[in-house]
Parts: structure tokens; C-alpha cells; sequence
């Protein structure tokens, strides 16, 4: 209920959280990004600072290091902002690295520690200790954490990923779950909109009404798990020739399954396209048996296999 929750992204809330949570335990701060300033902008103009070489985005990947562009590695010490001049830097998208240096400064003395996916933790002890893990990470405790806050939750419905919003949900409540039940002092604090319906089913522990939303959802827009849908990507040429029912039929003996939608194709790079079929979820399995057969006739052909995704996460 902090209203500088929807702007701080620590708000006093959460050092008020921690330092209670510390009095009784190790407290865990889920942070969706690794590494240190993972977003640079203009300090001026909130601009993004984007690489003059080739466009790429501008991170700082350590407390000691200049910014590099995370495409393709060119170091900017003498950075200007192309909108208005300015030459100063600050970080809207930050990691769990810097998270945990700030939180070392505001509780000295206490340990900090750090779990990624690549560097996972796989158990703390349950001594006071604030406990910095990105999202998969969170490493289990001897007993209960004392606390929890969930930060940037924005940033971890803002990824663009049909999934999003449930992942996240899923992840959350599995952090709210290593948290000692409120009855014995346990308080998970969430940095962000309370007003997201994602928030909300958090905060009501409402996971089955939150499916049931994405679900209606879904079915507005005809999208999976409300029908069946692939992505085939591959060469410009090949892929136009499966708009041709003809040629779809020779290949793989029946043609796509009917009724179908077919979407695009598209391009996607230099020479290749991607082509999206759609169908209705109980012709998932004829689906999947015609892409099948299609990628069988392609490699008995010895042609280059195309690229196919069922139910995929990104559109592009």
C-alpha cells in the first residue's frame, strides 16, 4: 500500500520489510535481471543510451567498469545523448548485482548474498543474511525466510512472452511459499502497480481465478491454450510455398488440417520468413503430425530442415 511503491524501486516499505525480517532470519529479494546496470539512459532527458556503432543497447556490467554495448562490445567512456547533448548516464534497469550492493550499503555488517542461474546457491543457513536471487534461483533455507520482496515486478510482466504473466505469478507464489506463514512474523513485499491483475491474484492468493482470466483471455484473442498454434521458419521461398495448398498436400500427403489459418509468411532475415498456422485446439494433434511428416519428407530430400515451433512463447 506504499504509494511510492509505483515509482521508488526501493521504497521505504522495503528496507522496513528487511530490517524486521533480519531481526528474525534470512530475508530473499527476487530480482529479474542478473549482472549490474543493465539499462543505461540519459540522465537529462530519460533518452535510452543506445550504442553510436551499431544501435545495441548500453549497459554497465560492473561498479568499476565503463559502459559497453551489450551487442557488440564497443566500451563508451565519452558517451553524448544524441536528443539533448547531455553526457550523464543513469540506470533504469538495474540487476541483482547492483540490487545487492545497495542493500550491503543500508544494512552493514550483514551478510549478502548472491544466487543466479548460473551461479545458484542451493541452501542458506537461517542466521540473518539478505539473500539476492533472480527468478529460479531462490535458494532453500533451513526453516523459513523471515521476508520476502519481489522487485521490478513490471519488468517481469513487461517481457515479451505470451507467458509472462502466468510465469510470473507461478514464480512468485513459489517465493511466497519459502516465506514462514504470517502468523510467525512472515511478510512478502511487492514492489509495483497493485492495480495488475497479475499483483492481485498474488495478493489474494488467487492463482486458480488467475487462470481462469488468462483463459478467457486467450480465447478472445485465439490464442494457445485456447487453440493450437506453430510457427515455420526457413528459407523465403520455401516457406511461400506453404501458403500453396497444393504444394503442402504433395509434401506431406494431406495438406494442414482443417479447418486452418494461416498467417504471413513474414520475413524475419536476410532470405528467411516465417509462416504462423493456427488451428483449433482439438486439431493440435493433426498438427503436430503434419509438421512432422513435413520435416521427415524435408530430410529424406536432404534439404535444410525448417525451423518449427509449437505453441511458442514469442511471436516475434
Amino acid at each position: 500500500r506504499d504509494p511510492a511503491a509505483r515509482t521508488a524501486r526501493l521504497p521505504p516499505d522495503v528496507f522496513a520489510a528487511v530490517r524486521a525480517g533480519l531481526a528474525r532470519g534470512p530475508v530473499l529479494l527476487q530480482v529479474p535481471r542478473t549482472g549490474y546496470r543493465t539499462r543505461l539512459a540519459c540522465q537529462r532527458c530519460r533518452a535510452p543510451a543506445d550504442c553510436p556503432a551499431c544501435q545495441g543497447a548500453l549497459a554497465q556490467p560492473g561498479p568499476d567498469r565503463p559502459p559497453a554495448c551489450r551487442w557488440c562490445g564497443r566500451v563508451e567512456c565519452d558517451w553524448r545523448c544524441p536528443v539533448c547533448d547531455g553526457d550523464r548516464l543513469r540506470a533504469p534497469v538495474v540487476g541483482e548485482e547492483r540490487t545487492a550492493e545497495e542493500l550491503g550499503r543500508a544494512f552493514v555488517g550483514v551478510p549478502v548474498r548472491r544466487s543466479t542461474g548460473e551461479t545458484p546457491l542451493g541452501t542458506v543457513p537461517a542466521s540473518p543474511a539478505v539473500v539476492v536471487a533472480t527468478p529460479g534461483a531462490e535458494p532453500e533455507v533451513e526453516g523459513s525466510y523471515a521476508a520476502a520482496v519481489l522487485l521490478d515486478v513490471g519488468l517481469s510482466l513487461a517481457r515479451p512472452d505470451m507467458r509472462a504473466a502466468e510465469e510470473s505469478v507461478r514464480r512468485w507464489l513459489a517465493v511466497t511459499a519459502l516465506v514462514r506463514p504470517a502468523g510467525d512474523g512472515g511478510v512478502v513485499v511487492v514492489v509495483g502497480d497493485p492495480a495488475i491483475p497479475a499483483v492481485q491474484a498474488l495478493v489474494r492468493a488467487d492463482p486458480a481465478g488467475f487462470a481462469a482470466r488468462e483463459l478467457a483471455q486467450r480465447r478472445a484473442t485465439r490464442l494457445p491454450p485456447a487453440t493450437r498454434l506453430a510457427t515455420v521458419e526457413g528459407p523465403t521461398q520455401v516457406v511461400q510455398q506453404l501458403i500453396e495448398p497444393a504444394a503442402v498436400t504433395e509434401a506431406t500427403g494431406s495438406g494442414w488440417p482443417e479447418p486452418s489459418e494461416l498467417l504471413g509468411p513474414v520475413g524475419v532475415g536476410a532470405g528467411r520468413a516465417r509462416l504462423v498456422v493456427r488451428v483449433p485446439w482439438r486439431q493440435g494433434a493433426a498438427l503436430a503430425r503434419t509438421l512432422s511428416t513435413l520435416q521427415s519428407a524435408r530430410s529424406a530430400r536432404k534439404a535444410e530442415p525448417l525451423r518449427v515451433e509449437v505453441d511458442p512463447a514469442e511471436l516475434g
